[in-house]
């Protein structure tokens, strides 16, 4: 059978047949023909124009990068020893040819004397950026270096993507080897029945009466928020809060990665010619310098600290007037915050998941985005990677324009988290149009025997979250893979489709379509909608607060011309804490040693994007909400207004600059209003 990883790349893949032992062969192929297109456009007697020069590197890089999508998607999806070990042995091989790529002075040269030529002037704006940023990716590769630089750059690249995805590994080891055993029941009091018979089912699994916890997110949020023993929930927290460090299961220990990865990071920007990582890091964001970022910050977190103070004092109140607790472990925090979301508003996260099924939801997102944007869904039998994944052929205006493919269940062997990603981009190969392969991965619940998966309301609003990504590259309408929205879109402007569309899942409109109680269908009750929008902005100060930890932190320790000693790391994180935190984890918690997305994500010195974007977003979705009140319209599902957020965002891609694509969705620049106002901070927070 030919291998599966080497179709032309209008084709699509058979992810049955993937082995194994085709990926390195398919990796070494794809990358020999690459190199050799690379040559030959590189060479001075090629010439320097769209056709003979940009077309033939786009073509030709595009199986290459998509064969190793999908290595990297099956790697983090279904992971096994041996995939685990083609993987690892093609990342060298990967890494050095990308930093060949980047270092390839004739390559460059090609590309400059393209831009100053006549044939440049001729090229639509789009094809003209696309060259522009390319000549930046250039600089910032490494191109200009020379001797020892040139070579020692080389290997900093190769050191990074080797200890990135040791950091990766050994998140997911520490979490899949985690586990605890209950075998008395009264232990089990408050846990969710689902929960309890999946524990039962992973302890029989594995040869073991009683029932078995572990780390993974369907398992482990509930039990923090239900759970009513005390011990089991600290038990759990310090489990979470010690993964892959030494004050955990040391074989996963990451101590030394964070600190390898501050250090070559460091000195990746040194040899560039940057201050630091963080300054080397915004010569491709929205943000102009560590320092904007940083005041950003501050200010939001000054705005936002005196609301977590307040939530803070409210659940200690109500702690000391319910359960005679003077003082909170940290273990406390989830099931006091529940207890007291029921108390005051009279509902549970529990009671609202029976009316979110997976399936219901799906079809109502379907419905939702089909109302918004003109999409269809339409489900196709593909051969698949695990028998939970399920493809859609997405149709605009009856249109294909891309497919998803949907993995929405936790397993053995998976992440944690939830991601999209790209197999391939649109694009146009001999004037053939290729429509997007788009990847949008979760880590629900799995169905047990007769027992449907149930989503909490933020299981729902991760789904809008994730597909706003995935609307992003489907939606596109660049057939330049160089301006697509996932290659050259600002880090910090990418977040905008995905936080916009979490706005939805507080429309009783979309409630309406998404809810249907898993033993009647029913509908979620209006009264209790009202409740949960009451709600909406429960603890949002703390919660406020912990993002920005989050940001100033990563921030902060990208900030330097140095690595850092993992004791500067964490006490940097202490010293963050103290100026915006009201929550304050243990001395021997170590959050840094799985902090993804800094040390194996991409999101080093560009955790700022979730806050930053979010500005954006917000203010993008107040547009839908002063359309529905200009209009008299009850609801945001309007097509209108969706219409032109696909044409002046999600179509453009990157094909201008974000800010661009703001103004012309909004005619103006962004303000941060409508952000504090959904976030219920418009007014100072009343005593407790």
């Amino acid at each position: 059978m030919p291998n599966p990883l080497l179709v032309p790349i209008d084709q699509l893949i058979d992810y049955e047949h993937i082995t194994p032992d085709v990926i390195e062969p398919a990796i070494d192929e794809l990358i020999a023909q690459t190199r050799q297109c690379i040559e030959t456009i590189a060479d001075p007697a090629t010439p320097a124009e769209w056709d003979t020069l940009i077309e033939p590197h786009e073509v030709s890089s595009a199986r290459l990068w998509r064969a190793w999508s999908v290595a990297g998607h099956l790697n983090a999806v279904v992971n096994t020893p041996a995939l685990r070990d083609a993987y690892n042995r093609c990342l060298p091989k990967i890494t050095e040819f990308s930093t060949w790529v980047g270092l390839h002075r004739g390559l460059y040269d090609q590309y400059q004397k393209l831009r100053n030529s006549a044939h440049y002037e001729t090229l639509p704006a789009v094809r003209q950026r696309i060259i522009e940023l390319a000549l930046r990716d250039f600089r910032l590769g490494g191109v200009q270096l020379e001797g020892e630089a040139r070579k020692r750059y080389a290997a900093l690249s190769d050191e990074e993507a080797r200890i990135s995805q040791k950091f990766s590994e050994n998140c997911l080891d520490a979490v899949d080897e985690w586990h605890t055993l209950v075998t008395d029941a009264d232990r089990l009091a408050g846990i969710p029945p689902d929960v309890i018979s999946a524990a039962a089912t992973l302890a029989k699994e594995n040869g073991q009466s009683g029932w078995r916890f572990t780390l993974k997110m369907p398992c482990y949020l509930p039990v923090m928020q239900y759970a009513q023993d005390r011990a089991l929930r600290e038990t759990l927290y310090r489990g979470f809060g010690t993964l892959a460090s030494e004050q955990g299961d040391t074989r996963f220990d990451n101590t030394q990665a964070i600190e390898q990865l501050l250090s070559l990071r460091a000195e990746e920007a040194r040899l560039l010619g940057y201050q630091n990582f963080a300054k080397l890091r915004l010569e491709t964001r929205m943000a102009e310098s560590p320092e904007q970022v940083l005041s950003f910050l501050q200010d939001l977190a000054k705005r936002a600290k005196p609301y977590a103070q307040h939530d803070l004092a409210q659940l200690k109140a109500f702690a000391h007037e319910h359960y005679q607790m003077t003082s909170l472990e940290p273990w406390d925090i989830p099931f006091l915050s529940e207890r007291l979301r029921e108390n005051r508003y009279d509902y549970s996260e529990e009671s609202v998941r029976q009316y979110f099924p997976v399936q219901k939801v799906l079809n109502g997102f379907f419905d939702i985005v089909g109302q918004l944007f003109g999409v269809t869904f339409k489900p196709v039998k593909l051969p698949l990677w695990h028998h939970n994944a399920q493809a859609y052929e997405v149709l605009l205006h009856k249109n294909r324009c891309g497919y998803l493919v949907m993995d929405l269940y936790a397993r053995q062997g998976k992440q944690s988290g939830a991601w999209v990603d790209s197999e391939r981009a649109r694009q146009r190969v001999d004037g053939t149009l290729v429509t997007p392969v788009i990847y949008l991965t979760c880590n629900f619940p799995a169905p047990q025997e007769n027992q449907a998966s149930l989503l909490t309301h933020d299981d729902v609003i991760t789904l809008f979250h994730e597909s706003g990504h995935a609307l992003h590259a489907l939606l596109s309408r660049v057939d330049d893979p160089g301006a697509s929205a996932f290659s050259n879109m600002e880090w910090d402007a990418i977040e905008l489709p995905s936080q916009f569309m979490e706005n939805f899942c507080w429309e009783w409109a979309s409630i309406q379509k998404l809810s249907g109680r898993v033993d009647d269908s029913s509908p979620l009750p209006h009264t209790l909608f009202k409740k949960m929008l009451a709600a909406r902005n429960f603890q949002s100060g703390m919660q406020m607060v912990r993002q920005i930890e989050f940001s100033l932190f990563d921030m902060q320790i990208h900030n330097h011309r140095s690595g850092l000693a993992i004791e500067e790391v964490l006490n940097t994180l202490s010293t963050v804490r103290q100026d915006v935190a009201v929550l304050f984890p243990p001395e021997w918690h170590r959050f840094p040693h799985t902090f993804s997305h800094l040390f194996a994500g991409g999101y080093a010195a560009g955790y700022y994007s979730y806050k930053w974007a979010e500005v954006l977003s917000a203010d993008a979705y107040a547009a839908f909400e002063e359309y529905a009140e200009t209009h008299g319209l009850e609801n945001t599902l309007i097509g209108p207004i969706g219409t032109k957020f696909v044409d002046e965002i999600l179509a453009v891609g990157a094909s201008r600059p974000a800010q661009a694509s703001f103004q012309a969705f909004r005619g103006r620049e962004p303000r941060i209003d409508a952000l504090l106002r959904h976030s219920g901070m418009t007014e100072q927070p009343l005593d407790v």
